[in-house]
């Protein structure tokens, strides 16, 4: 049993004083607000729920930085693909477990709590499938297990290189399955993720472009009760080519052909008209935003403030992982509204709200439902996943409940975080994870060779 004491906490109710929290067998087993501090309790500031990075990529964080350097033609998002499957058509087992542990260390001393990790390297370097058709997501379980981050993993199936069933691209080698295949992949990592604490599992049809009608039909019942996750209008070109294909749009062709409720999380919907954003609201669905890698590869701005008027649900993820953090993604969606709109404080829940504290709550809630995870928050039955803040920063220091997101989000860049508990674990102390020197140390090492 760990009992910890805090100043300030925030709690599904709201803000609290003085709150004691108990832990046990990883879970948080009581929570009393306005009490003093107890002997033996481990005493801190302010207190708050991790958070979800529900959607990340974890090789690609071993290729952050290296593909900006402009081209021949104008650089795009399908320029930047090309150096991706480079990359990835590199990297060994070993780099993938390297690189994802470095990844998930980062992103817990940055406030995310639980990823998911939407997983399509699967095979080896020439194509076929490893003797374990699991292999590479044993290799992600390992990595969550090592950093202690919970984990959603979330196999991707890849079969095709655009719509209608177009013969993938050589460098999708390592993606691609058939429905056969990707039902094996499903019960090996049933079973890869099967011990570690937290864990679940989803699927993730990658995107229109690399699934058929009959093989998304054929693989959503692999999820069981599981999140179903899938990319969708992305790009232009991406609308374009679905246009051309179906005379749909995608989000719109997946309203009317996909058994689209509260278990879907469609990731970045950017280019969405009025129609789809009201409609994907009514669903339940959650909409997937990653506003770093969305800015880094140029692919356009979500309609965040008409979605969330209609209702809708949202989370954010570090895809590409180029840079990680909870208050970088956050500060970055509501920047990019205000760019759009020409306002400021766009998604601020209404007059006198803190715009921190409603991006926080749509991440918190959004994040926990597109991830499956149905008690989240500081309250009992709730696993133990707690960051606490360094009211000694300089921009937190005097802040008071809201304020202190607020200043955490918009104004304290890096050294913000203090401590987070993973499970019931303390990970992270000083802002610095337990295994940071050894995660880098391994990191570093397999870049090297893989940049060489």
């Amino acid at each position: 049993m760990t009992r910890l004491h805090f100043a300030s906490a925030l709690l599904p109710s709201g803000w609290a004083n003085d709150v004691q929290v108990v832990i046990t067998a990883g879970a948080i087993a009581e929570v009393t607000p306005g009490v003093a501090p107890a002997a033996g309790d481990e005493r801190h500031g302010i207190a708050l729920p991790g958070l979800t990075s529900l959607h990340s990529h974890a090789f690609q964080r071993g290729m952050a930085g290296l593909a900006e350097l402009r081209g021949d033609s104008t650089d795009t998002f399908w320029t930047w693909r090309e150096a991706m499957y480079r990359f990835a058509l590199a990297m060994t087992p070993d780099d993938i477990a390297a690189v994802a542990t470095l990844l998930y260390v980062e992103m817990l001393e940055q406030g995310f709590t639980r990823v998911g990790e939407f997983h399509y390297l699967h095979h080896d370097r020439d194509g076929s499938p490893y003797a374990d058709i699991g292999e590479m997501a044993a290799r992600i379980a390992q990595a969550a297990e090592a950093s202690s981050i919970a984990l959603t993993l979330l196999p991707s199936f890849y079969a095709h290189g655009s719509f209608g069933g177009a013969a993938p691209h050589a460098g999708q080698r390592r993606f691609i399955c058939s429905v056969d295949q990707f039902a094996a992949l499903m019960s090996a990592s049933r079973k890869a993720i099967s011990k570690l604490p937290g864990a679940n599992i989803g699927i993730a049809p990658h995107s229109l472009r690399a699934v058929t009608p009959g093989e998304l039909a054929a693989i959503i019942p692999l999820a069981d009760d599981g999140p179903v996750h899938i990319h969708a209008a992305e790009q232009v070109k991406e609308v374009e080519d679905c246009l051309a294909w179906s005379g749909q749009r995608p989000v719109q062709w997946l309203l009317e052909h996909a058994p689209i409720d509260r278990r879907w999380c469609l990731i970045h919907a950017t280019h969405t008209t009025d129609e789809e954003v009201t409609a994907l609201a009514k669903t339940g669905a959650v909409a997937g935003l990653c506003p770093i890698t969305e800015a880094s590869l140029g692919d356009g701005i979500f309609p965040a403030r008409e979605f969330v008027d209609a209702g809708g649900a949202f989370g954010v993820g570090t895809d590409s992982n180029v840079l990680v953090g909870v208050a970088d993604e956050l500060r970055q969606l509501e920047y990019g509204q205000r760019l759009k709109h020409r306002e400021r404080n766009v998604l601020s829940s209404g007059a006198g709200r803190s715009t921190g504290r409603t991006l926080f709550d749509h991440a918190l809630t959004g994040g926990a439902r597109a991830l499956a995870q149905a008690t989240i928050g500081l309250r009992p039955g709730a696993r133990a996943d707690i960051v606490t803040l360094d009211t000694a920063h300089p921009s937190l220091a005097g802040r008071l409940r809201d304020t202190v997101i607020d200043g955490w989000i918009f104004a304290a860049g890096n050294g913000a975080i203090d401590c987070v508990w993973a499970g019931g674990h303390k990970v992270v102390e000083g802002g610095r994870h337990r295994l940071r020197q050894t995660a880098r140390e391994h990191f570093n090492a397999a870049v090297r060779r893989l940049v060489a």
